[in-house]
């Protein structure tokens, strides 16, 4: 994928493209880098989410919002939505990390989506980079269960199979990849009395297994 490509998926044109590639360098390629943008970007996509969850849920108290907020804009939801728009395509890495398939890592992937909002936001304004934000957030917010959003996917795997009086999963590391300081975790979970088996991968152990009882539950569920 192109980055005009990418441009034409968010329904934003930059006017100084440069930022735009500031955005999908990472650190290791070089010292213009994009994480000044990732911490502006930051603040701009919590600002976004704070507003339309204060709008859109007028009903939930100050507790509930910070709740759906701090689930919204953390590294899972942002390195779903960068997967979604192809962003490890156009990552610019160091060799280091083209090595250790960086452009698939959870962190990675989440900062780069950050640095996007911020560098459209630097390019066109806040009403921008809103309309940006807003175009990933308001259809992933409508898929998802309000009221499960607080919980991870073990934990919401462990539920449902406890409603259905069935044993817990079992993770297993298939494999570890990567230097020491950008590890590569692939992890199994598996269902027996079910026959399910599923895969997840990530930066650390925990986001691995997260990844694959996130399959799983998407698994049993579709049944």
């Amino acid at each position: 994928m192109s980055r005009t490509a990418l441009c034409q998926r968010l329904g934003y044109s930059f006017t100084q493209p440069a930022l735009l590639g500031r955005a999908l360098t990472h650190r290791s390629y070089g010292v213009e880098h994009n994480e000044r943008l990732e911490f502006l970007g930051d603040s701009v996509l919590n600002c976004v989410i704070a507003s339309y969850l204060y709008e859109s849920f007028q009903h939930l108290p100050e507790g509930d919002l910070s709740r759906l907020r701090s689930n919204l804009v953390n590294q899972q939801t942002l390195f779903v939505l960068a997967q979604q728009q192809g962003l490890g395509e156009l990552l610019r890495l160091g060799e280091g990390e083209r090595k250790s398939a960086g452009f698939r890592r959870p962190s990675i992937l989440a900062d780069a989506l950050e640095a996007l909002f911020g560098a459209i936001f630097l390019d066109g304004g806040f009403d921008a980079a809103r309309k940006v934000v807003l175009g990933l957030y308001e259809p992933f917010i409508a898929s998802v269960d309000i009221q499960t959003l607080g919980k991870d996917s073990k934990t919401l795997l462990q539920e449902h199979l406890q409603s259905r009086r069935l044993s817990l999963p079992r993770y297993t590391v298939s494999a570890i990849e990567g230097e020491a300081h950008a590890q590569l975790f692939r992890v199994e979970c598996r269902i027996d009395a079910l026959g399910v088996a599923t895969k997840g991968e990530g930066s650390s152990r925990r986001n691995a297994e997260q990844q694959a009882a996130e399959a799983a539950l998407l698994q049993l569920t579709r049944k």
